[in-house]
């Protein structure tokens, strides 16, 4: 769960002490290009409050609108749908022909929301389960991505991602800033005091402990990555031993195809399988030809946008079949 959709819970938990009614806008269904994927969420409130967004345009003005006009009255929840025909995909500002739905449900009763911040706090996963027709929220911890049958949605809710950098240099630095803007909770390890003492990136976690140390602290899961970046052997293998036996969805390390040919020899003499040393994403990022340290760091980053997004897919079929 990004930034967003904390922020999101986070005003609809805090409204409910106003008398003023509140919703959540999910999107339940996209066709063609559509800016924000299903399960996306605004929270609305009748004086004009909104915080999140389902399409980026001017689909959040319109519900402004009904919501200022008392249109959402009823009570229940609703479907909306947007941009079906070509005139509403201009009108709303979706490219190419997009169009989205909608489901708009009224938020009297706020308590699964602590709930689910609560649990994003700790790491955990939750799916939220709304029955619109009686607008019933269960919780569980059942596995599985987004759904919709149009009577009932099923929405994942889990923790913040998190990266953990091993090195302070300046790769590492501009890594850690641009990683932030995807909204990352950045973790950074470098055991050498003279790296401590050059890091400036706020807003980031700076530790001392040893690489394995720190893999181990942070309980490295599926919505963590870990970055090895120091370019020696001493420090990066240490973390990467202990990141490929976790459950971190990426785990990478910088490197020439050459060195992380001998990087895998090496960790083929610790306690790792053959199946855990092919999870090492070695030379780490994209192939696009980066050279200075932040085109390496996009590289970086847009490798793990394209593993996460893949793995969404992934999740979404096997819901599906």
């Amino acid at each position: 769960m990004d930034s967003v959709d904390i922020a999101v819970l986070t005003s609809l938990k805090d409204w409910q002490g106003v008398e003023l009614p509140c919703w959540l806008a999910t999107v339940v269904e996209t066709f063609g290009s559509s800016p924000r994927p299903a399960g996306s969420m605004l929270a609305l409130r009748s004086d004009g409050l909104m915080v999140g967004s389902v399409s980026g345009g001017c689909v959040e003005d319109d519900l402004l609108l009904r919501a200022k006009e008392d249109r959402f009255h009823t009570g229940r929840a609703e479907i909306l749908s947007y941009g079906v025909t070509r005139e509403e995909a201009l009108r709303f500002s979706l490219p190419c022909g997009g169009a989205l739905r909608l489901v708009i449900e009224p938020v009297r009763n706020a308590e699964w929301v602590g709930k689910i911040l609560q649990a994003a706090n700790a790491r955990k996963k939750v799916v939220r389960t709304l029955h619109l027709d009686t607008l019933k929220v269960e919780l569980s911890d059942d596995a599985g991505g987004f759904e919709f049958d149009g009577c009932i949605m099923r929405v994942m809710h889990g923790p913040r991602m998190r990266m953990l950098v091993i090195g302070a240099n300046q790769t590492a630095a501009y890594l850690a800033r641009m990683a932030q803007s995807l909204d990352y909770h950045v973790h950074v390890c470098d055991p050498r005091a003279e790296m401590q003492r050059t890091w400036d990136v706020p807003g980031t976690v700076l530790t001392g402990e040893m690489p394995d140390d720190a893999v181990l602290a942070l309980n490295a899961d599926e919505d963590t990555a870990v970055i090895a970046l120091t370019h020696d052997p001493k420090l990066d293998d240490m973390a990467l031993i202990e990141a490929l036996k976790s459950s971190a969805f990426y785990v990478g390390a910088v490197g020439s195809s050459a060195n992380n040919a001998k990087r895998r020899e090496r960790l083929a003499l610790f306690d790792l399988s053959k199946e855990e040393i092919e999870r090492l994403h070695g030379p780490v990022g994209l192939s696009i030809g980066s050279r200075t340290p932040p085109e390496i760091a996009v590289s970086i980053l847009a490798h793990l946008i394209s593993v996460r997004a893949s793995t969404v897919q992934s999740v979404v079929k096997e819901a599906c079949s």
